[in-house]
């Protein structure tokens, strides 16, 4: 490529950057983007003409084609049409929009709900609407990067603790002014190592030191809970979060986010967040199709109980292997291979074997720590499950990773 600043840093970062893509794709080692060509029954896809097993998506209970999902997507074109044309504080907003938010204060034991437009700008725009210059914000190391984007983009004093270290959290607390407002911020499920965040702790401290607590729910909601509500039913500790974000793009097999609080804090960003402000509204297809999936996870808890059964058959089946899965306790499993090639080969292997997996490697996890980031789903059959491993295995045999 010719590039007109030559010397500059842009340049620099643009060409290291196609150089090592040009060395993946030269050594078939890079399989990011690839178009599904179809979504099939079981978990399957398929991808350049061939049949897959699926072990890289967010759809935990499997609500991807669901028929009540589709019609209700299908009815809310028909009666409003395929967008909204218009911000929700004018003329964007549908009934479709209040009933959603409706539903998702409902399922989440809140008052009220607001909904945005994707999950990244949710986290972006609430820390960063809520907290300010002097204030304060503590964020889990291993928080996604939207909310350590909200943390900075809010101008407060960005503080970060070690993963799920409370006692760490604890000293951080004790060390901000008394008097300044303190926010502290932790995924529920952490999205590359699958472990809980320890919320009964997280609950005392934030009551010990006047914080704010909000969680991010993207991952547990669905996965958590008797009955797929979340972290706050998991540790029976209903009314405990200030702020519960989630997303719609995961269990919820739609598109964008919401937050779930009081009626005077969610009045307080339908007014002052500027990606609720000045984003479009959600189109009417995917908020009817959000608003009918929580009512599909209530109505069928077998997808639940389905998915608890085959977690626990992936991650023994890994550790019986002697792959290293981190302190996962959830459908998200990390599958450790160290060196970012050798996860990048790990792929390659399991995807010339029909495993779609893919690979989390530095920076976006640290040195060292790159690895296969599978999931798994209640859509998945335990003979499905078996074979992946067996594809797994004989690939983490095959590179050295495991004996």
């Amino acid at each position: 490529m010719d590039f007109q600043h030559t010397n500059d840093s842009v340049t620099r970062r643009i060409q290291a950057f196609t150089e090592r893509l040009t060395y993946l794709r030269s050594n078939d080692l890079y399989y990011y983007n690839q178009p599904v060509q179809e979504i099939l029954p079981g978990m399957k896809v398929r991808v350049n003409g061939r049949e897959m097993g699926m072990y890289a998506s967010y759809s935990y209970l499997g609500l991807v084609n669901h028929p009540r999902i589709n019609a209700a997507a299908k009815a809310a074109v028909d009666k409003f049409g395929t967008g909204t044309h218009g911000v929700r504080t004018l003329a964007g907003t549908l009934t479709i929009h209040s009933e959603l938010e409706e539903t998702i204060a409902s399922f989440k034991h809140s008052e009220a709900a607001i909904t945005y437009s994707s999950g990244y700008a949710t986290n972006l725009t609430v820390v960063s609407t809520l907290m300010g210059r002097g204030d304060y914000v503590f964020s889990d190391k291993l928080n996604h990067a939207s909310i350590v984007d909200g943390c900075l983009m809010s101008g407060a004093e960005f503080r970060r603790f070690k993963h799920n270290d409370m006692e760490h959290l604890e000293t951080l607390l004790k060390n901000a002014p008394s008097d300044a407002a303190k926010l502290v911020i932790a995924d529920s499920v952490f999205s590359m190592d699958g472990d809980i965040i320890d919320l009964p702790t997280m609950v005392a401290l934030c009551k010990k030191h006047n914080a704010w607590l909000m969680i991010d729910e993207a991952h547990s909601v669905g996965v958590l809970g008797k009955t797929g509500t979340g972290i706050e039913e998991h540790f029976d500790l209903y009314g405990q979060i200030d702020i519960k974000m989630g997303t719609l793009s995961k269990t919820i097999p739609s598109v964008g986010g919401y937050v779930a609080a009081s009626r005077e804090i969610i009045d307080y960003f339908r007014h002052a967040s500027r990606a609720y402000i000045f984003s479009a509204a959600l189109p009417p297809a995917q908020a009817a199709a959000a608003n009918e999936s929580f009512k599909v996870i209530l109505d069928e808890p077998w997808r639940l109980e389905r998915l608890n059964e085959n977690t626990k058959q992936f991650i023994g089946g890994l550790k019986a292997l002697g792959f290293d899965t981190l302190f996962t306790e959830t459908a998200i499993v990390p599958v450790l291979c160290r060196e970012d090639d050798l996860a990048f080969a790990m792929t390659r292997e399991c995807q010339h074997n029909d495993v779609f997996v893919l690979p989390v490697v530095s920076p976006a996890v640290g040195e060292g720590l790159a690895r296969l980031r599978a999931t798994v789903t209640a859509a998945h059959d335990p003979s499905e499950i078996e074979r992946a491993l067996d594809v797994i295995g004989e690939a983490g045999k095959k590179l050295g990773i495991v004996k």
